[in-house]
């Protein structure tokens, strides 16, 4: 009995180790792949970045807004650019107007409802949005519908509009004024890859409008 007992624990703390192993190796991927995205970005993406934020930092001194929108993880990412620029990125200054219509619920299940999830948003620019302002759409496969239709009611208001997608860019990579497609197809890392840019973006901005 005694040995049965100890093979038995020999070969479940054999098991637990290659568990660990295997999970450690996991791990080790995940974040090598993330680090060699992020690099990427630099080589790939760092003038549209530029040219994004200056997009932007006309818009706020011809006195337009920013409008975000997104589904689920995007819909979040949506959420954060927002409060980057409405509060602060890391400058003490003035508040930039930004909105993400993403957050007001009794809107969304309301236009779900009555005119069906592909209007959710494209209904709220249709009230709020000008053409002083940009557009900034969030979709990791840039063939949510509701984003689409998002991005041809900004188009009929002349509204300028920046995609962040994947690197296929789906519909969405010909509809837009400025692309920033990710060059990724597995969609954590894609939207990884859009919060850093939109970090590195609401910097540039604030940056420019702020810091004397």
């Amino acid at each position: 009995m005694n040995d049965d007992k100890t093979k038995t624990n020999t070969t479940s703390k054999d098991a637990t180790v290659k568990e660990y192993r295997i999970m450690k190796e996991t791990v080790t991927k995940e974040l090598d792949d993330h680090i060699n995205i992020i690099k990427s970005l630099s080589k790939n993406l760092s003038d549209t970045i530029v040219g994004t934020s200056k997009t932007i930092t006309d818009c706020y001194k011809d006195g337009g807004k920013v409008i975000i929108i997104g589904n689920g993880g995007s819909a979040s990412d949506s959420q954060h650019i927002a409060a980057e620029l409405v509060g602060k990125f890391k400058l003490d200054r003035k508040s930039l107007p930004a909105i993400a219509l993403t957050t007001n619920t009794s809107i969304i299940t309301a236009l779900a409802n009555d005119y069906g999830y592909d209007t959710v948003f494209s209904r709220q620019l249709e009230s709020l949005a000008n053409d002083k302002d940009v557009l900034i759409v969030i979709s990791t496969s840039g063939n949510s519908p509701n984003i689409l239709r998002a991005v041809d009611t900004a188009k009929s208001k002349n509204i300028k509009v920046v995609g962040m997608t994947g690197r296929n860019g789906g519909k969405l990579k010909n509809m837009v004024d400025i692309l920033i497609n990710i060059p990724s197809d597995d969609t954590p890392r894609i939207q990884e890859g859009h919060i850093t840019v939109g970090h590195i973006i609401c910097g540039l901005v604030e940056k420019e409008l702020f810091n004397e």
